[in-house]
């Protein structure tokens, strides 16, 4: 059975669904004002490997993750460009589809725009002020923090310790507020801003309002999962279940989950725009391989925190080759194969006790890093197995099937190499018969020209084999 660390209560907790074998989750999505960076896409790839696990085993995933396409920063990006603001998140997204596919991240089954959901969000407001939770002041609307008794909660503290930092905060809105803590639900329209009208004149929604009413609407007011990096926390997602709870008067969110942090440096800095220290996916999949970056993400457990570096990427292409080649030596030792042996199943159960243990490692609150290790463990036994005299063709494949479907709950894909062509094929025949010649001259020449074709080529006892550079 699957656990889950819930970040509203602390600690771990059975997964039970609202509906047997179907999941309702939300991740909140990006700002689209800009390409996202590599901390960005940890929490998109820590999600979306969560994702596929709960498909692997069996689970329905309503996938619900948000643009958010109207905000301040867009607004900004939309001056210094000069066009719109629909016309820069309109940029931004197809960018975000773009990246994300490089990193073989599955489309979310929604992905909302708060520009499309203008009328559910004033009619949400409108329900809060209904009910007392909000109040209009100078075309604005504020949340009542206070009323809501639970709030503090998600993020472990008290409303005390909020109303000390909220009190220092200065400025014209403060001034409008009932309390310090109160915050906005609805912004009253700038001159050159984008905006709608309302029952409380022209403005546009308040951020943290939108994902209240995209993942209510879209996935009912109860949902299984919400998730999203440790950084939403306070105030977004505090934010947000007291909005959803104060509006429907039902649980919000059975589970929270949240993702850690990417660092970068020696002193582990959070990786962020506002601090300037950051990488995007959008120049870095020109330089790396996007499934190593991929790699990289995945395989680290989503709560802990990861160190980009050079160092730490390396390492992650290297353990992705090491895994590429298995599957390249035995799709090259199943062509010598027989078809059954003996042995068959005897090593077909040591195949399930291995998946059987990587289940069990990832049922403890999606644990990456002790899953690849069984991954890594079902790549030593195959390549073991295809060191043998005899081998199963029944065994390989099964083995092999297993493998990738693993490797596929991290988003790690192997696409079959293309085949050689004649000349290519040519050139590999004579160089055998150089070697069998004693030619070695010639043999170490062919090889030098096929690298430069960006062909490798490996001796193996099998016979020679070949990959791509």
């Amino acid at each position: 059975m699957i656990e889950i660390y819930n970040t509203l209560t602390r600690e771990k907790e059975v997964f039970h669904p609202i509906e047997e074998g179907k999941i309702r989750m939300y991740v909140c999505g990006p700002t689209v004002y800009n390409y996202i960076h590599i901390g960005n896409a940890r929490s998109t790839i820590a999600f979306d490997t969560i994702r596929r696990y709960f498909e692997y085993r069996g689970y329905e995933v309503n996938y619900v993750s948000n643009f958010t396409d109207v905000d301040d920063k867009i607004i900004k990006a939309a001056k210094e460009l000069s066009i719109t603001a629909p016309e820069v998140a309109d940029r931004f997204i197809a960018a975000f589809e773009e990246d994300t596919a490089a990193l073989n991240v599955k489309p979310a089954t929604l992905h909302p725009r708060v520009i499309n959901h203008i009328p559910d969000i004033i009619d949400f407001i409108a329900a809060l002020i209904e009910k007392d939770y909000a109040y209009e002041s100078n075309g604005d609307v504020y949340y009542r923090t206070r009323k809501f008794k639970d709030y503090g909660e998600l993020s472990d503290q008290s409303i005390d310790e909020l109303e000390i930092g909220a009190s220092q905060r200065t400025g014209a809105e403060q001034l409008q507020k009932e309390d310090p803590l109160d915050f906005a639900l609805w912004k009253t329209a700038k001159p050159d801003e984008i905006s709608w009208e309302s029952p409380w004149g022209k403005g546009r929604p308040g951020w943290h309002i939108e994902c209240s009413v995209m993942a209510t609407k879209h996935l009912g007011d109860t949902i299984d999962i919400h998730g999203g990096g440790q950084d939403l926390e306070f105030p977004h997602h505090e934010n947000e279940i007291a909005q959803s709870e104060a509006k429907t008067g039902k649980k919000f969110a059975n589970y929270w989950m949240h993702n850690g942090y990417v660092t970068i440096g020696e002193d582990d800095e959070k990786m962020s725009k506002s601090l300037g220290n950051f990488v995007t996916v959008h120049d870095m999949v020109k330089e790396i391989d996007p499934q190593v970056l991929r790699f990289f993400m995945a395989t680290t457990q989503y709560r802990r925190p990861i160190r980009y570096s050079e160092a730490t990427v390396r390492d992650a292409q290297a353990n992705l080759q090491r895994l590429r080649n298995t599957v390249e030596n035995v799709n090259f030792r199943k062509e010598t194969a027989v078809d059954t042996l003996a042995d068959d199943e005897q090593n077909i159960q040591s195949i399930q006790t291995l998946e059987a243990r990587f289940i069990g490692e990832m049922d403890d609150d999606f644990n990456a890093a002790n899953g690849i290790t069984v991954v890594y463990e079902l790549a030593k036994w195959l390549n073991q197995y295809i060191e043998k005299a005899e081998v199963s063709a029944v065994v390989i494949q099964h083995g092999l099937e297993m493998f990738l479907q693993l490797l596929a709950v991290f988003g790690i894909t192997f696409e079959t190499a293309e085949l050689l062509d004649e000349e290519v094929d040519q050139l590999i025949a004579e160089r055998n018969q150089a070697r069998k010649d004693k030619n070695f001259a010639r043999s170490d020449e062919i090889r030098d020209q096929l690298k430069d074709q960006g062909i490798i080529l490996e001796d193996t006892p099998q016979g020679t084999r070949w990959r791509r550079a």
